[in-house]
């Protein structure tokens, strides 16, 4: 693929490197979970030193090591995790959070709901006790697309492959409402103590239309995950000759897959196909080389519907006035 998936495909190659031997898929997520360089950078004034980041302060110095053993014996891990399926990516990647917050003596407590009048009033994703302070993070792990195709790059541009919201919505909401739960009278009761900070922990991945229009957000990490995305038309600029497409619960971390369960160009194609006929949610895929037996992430992407950057031009009309 064009700039975009190089700068990914350099990303996807340093993961590699340190983990290709990480065979478990759950430490396989958590580590890019920890590793993976942030969405957002966390020394922008416009976030008002409101963004968290799993830096050394919060990384064990051995966490290689820690990581590898877990993969070894994941039983613990997969405890945790417990025997139900998880529906939504967002709530698999806190729990992975929250697995190694725990683990780390961190963790004060995850999903504390506060209620009043038997009404939700929101939710505390993680309370942590650090250096005799009490921290709340709120956690995010996105994935949006850029639309404006280079005529616009701040938060609003970047639209969820659904449509449902933009980055720019996201961290108002984020900023605006759960940031400041602990303000409310009804979280008085739920709280071990004052608050002392509160921040979010923003992880994902941001996608250019054909990696050709890669411009760093204001706000965004220099180094953040990405790759591309095309209309179903334009899949036929797709590089590469084994592929995948990537289940939703399977998007954090590149992907190792046996060679059996990727497909050539042209399967994909006729894949996309097929599937654009009866359905409109976009697709992510990836495209793989195979090293050593092993087929390993080179670059990803989303495969849209032709219609959706019009739908998705609309959705930012009333943000970008």
């Amino acid at each position: 693929m064009p700039p975009a998936s190089n700068s990914s495909t350099s990303f996807q190659s340093q993961f590699h490197q340190r983990w290709g031997g990480v065979q478990d898929p759950h430490v396989r997520a958590l580590a890019w979970l920890l590793c993976a360089p942030d969405l957002l950078d966390a020394n922008e004034a416009q976030w008002q030193g409101r963004i968290a980041s799993l830096d050394g302060a919060f990384l064990r110095p051995d966490l290689d090591a820690w990581l590898h053993a877990l993969d070894r014996e994941p039983a613990v891990l997969h405890h945790y995790l417990g025997t139900q399926a998880f529906v939504r990516l967002g709530r698999y990647a806190e729990k992975l959070v929250a697995f190694y917050l725990a683990q780390q003596g961190l963790l004060v407590a995850h999903g504390v709901q506060v209620r009043s009048e038997n009404r939700t009033i929101g939710e505390f994703d993680f309370l942590l006790r650090m250096g005799g302070r009490l921290l709340h993070w709120e956690f995010a792990t996105k994935f949006y697309l850029l639309e404006s195709s280079g005529h616009g790059h701040d938060a609003d541009y970047f639209v969820g492959p659904n449509l449902a919201d933009t980055l720019g919505a996201k961290m108002r909401k984020i900023f605006d409402r759960q940031l400041k739960l602990s303000e409310h009278p009804a979280a008085w009761a739920q709280l071990p103590g004052p608050v002392d900070s509160a921040q979010a922990l923003v992880k994902g991945w941001l996608f250019y239309h054909d990696g050709l229009h890669y411009m760093q957000a204001a706000g965004t990490s220099a180094a953040h995950c990405r790759g591309f995305w095309l209309s179903l038309a334009e899949s036929d600029r797709i590089e590469g000759d084994c592929h995948a497409i990537l289940p939703r619960l399977d998007w954090l971390a590149p992907a190792s897959l046996r060679p059996e369960q990727t497909m050539n160009k042209q399967a994909l194609q006729q894949t996309l196909r097929d599937y654009f006929s009866r359905d409109a949610m976009p697709l992510m895929i990836a495209t793989l080389d195979v090293v050593d037996g092993q087929a390993l992430e080179r670059s990803r992407g989303f495969i849209v519907p032709d219609d959706w950057h019009t739908r998705a031009a609309y959705r930012t009309k009333p943000l970008s006035r």
